[in-house]
């Protein structure tokens, strides 16, 4: 169905969905750096930049699976209005916001799932949302971070097993090396899935209002700048969130962090790879638990953890009713 809008107020929300790209690189920062600056790897400012260049090179190493599931997979193509597109991304950037200020990791891709379902609902009703792109999205709220958990575990367990005939002074020189490399992986794992919900986002406004030609696809454009957009709201940093990634959840060490960060990794670029817009602040956030509970329970926070996880539950409902609220006013406006 073609949504008519009005040229100016197409780029406003184009604009509007890159800002939120942006908001989305400064909220996440946390999940790509938080393990080498907390083991002091890389200095903040260095590992910003190294986090910024990893979400960048995603462009070259992951495919449009994610942005296509966004795109046409959680609200009916034909449903989806301006309106609608205003009102998820107000109401995800307003989640964003706010757990940015408290210092709280939650999700910037199920607030952004959670606005759109709100929207979409306010608009057309319960009969809009596509059960088949709603359901693993929100299945991988337990899943990822449950998986990235156990793996971090094993992981740990694994590599302890390993490196148990080596001197601390040169399992520590490998282990430094290796976590740098997992955190690069992570950087990449996590701008190939995060940066495609935005895209997803734009290619639906596009097709809905009659500025895409043929099937439902993302253009060129929209891939690179949604790629440029959330790497420079790396560069910007999420410095309150890295201090609870990065030292209040356990202590890291570069064994732990390589091992939170592979884990990670498996857990994202798995999720990209079928599709699914997995929350890379869930899969980091159990991998980094799972480090601590390998050594010992008490090494985690669980004060901490249970606080994260309150908001992970929180955010789809949270955002859907400030998406809903925004398309509503809208209507009235």
């Amino acid at each position: 169905m073609d949504h008519s809008l009005a040229l100016p107020l197409l780029v406003g929300l184009v604009a509007l969905a890159l800002a939120f790209d942006f908001l989305n690189g400064l909220h996440d920062a946390a999940n790509a750096i938080a393990t080498v600056v907390a083991t002091r790897l890389l200095s903040p400012v260095l590992a910003v930049l190294f986090a910024a260049a990893g979400n960048f090179l995603a462009y070259f190493f992951v495919g449009l699976h994610v942005a296509e599931t966004v795109g046409k997979g959680i609200i009916d193509v034909d449903a989806v209005t301006p309106a609608v597109v205003f009102g998820a991304l107000v109401g995800a950037m307003f989640w964003n916001v706010l757990t940015w200020i408290k210092g709280i990791p939650s999700s910037s891709s199920h607030a952004l799932i959670g606005g759109l379902l709100g929207a979409g609902i306010a608009h057309g009703g319960f009969g809009v949302v596509e059960s088949s792109g709603t359901v693993k999205t929100i299945a991988a709220i337990f899943v990822s971070p449950v998986l990235g958990f156990v793996l971090a575990m094993v992981l740990m367990l694994l590599t302890s097993w390993l490196f148990k005939g080596v001197s601390p002074r040169q399992s520590n020189g490998i282990f430094k090396s290796l976590h740098l490399l997992s955190s690069a992986a992570y950087s990449i794992s996590h701008g190939g899935n995060d940066a495609q919900k935005t895209m997803g986002i734009i290619a639906v406004l596009l097709y809905s209002t009659g500025h895409m030609t043929g099937e439902f696809h993302v253009p060129h454009w929209v891939v690179l700048s949604c790629y440029l957009a959330i790497s420079l709201g790396t560069l910007s940093g999420g410095w309150k969130i890295i201090k609870t990634m990065g030292s209040k959840l356990t202590k890291l060490n570069h064994h732990s962090g390589f091992c939170a960060s592979t884990a990670g990794s498996i857990v994202v670029f798995g999720a990209s790879a079928l599709g699914i817009p997995v929350s890379t602040t869930h899969a980091i956030t159990g991998s980094i638990v799972g480090t601590g509970a390998a050594r010992r329970s008490s090494a985690v926070r669980w004060s901490v953890a249970s606080r994260v996880i309150v908001a992970w539950f929180v955010t789809i409902p949270a955002s859907a009713a400030v998406g809903a609220l925004f398309y509503t006013l809208t209507r009235v406006f």
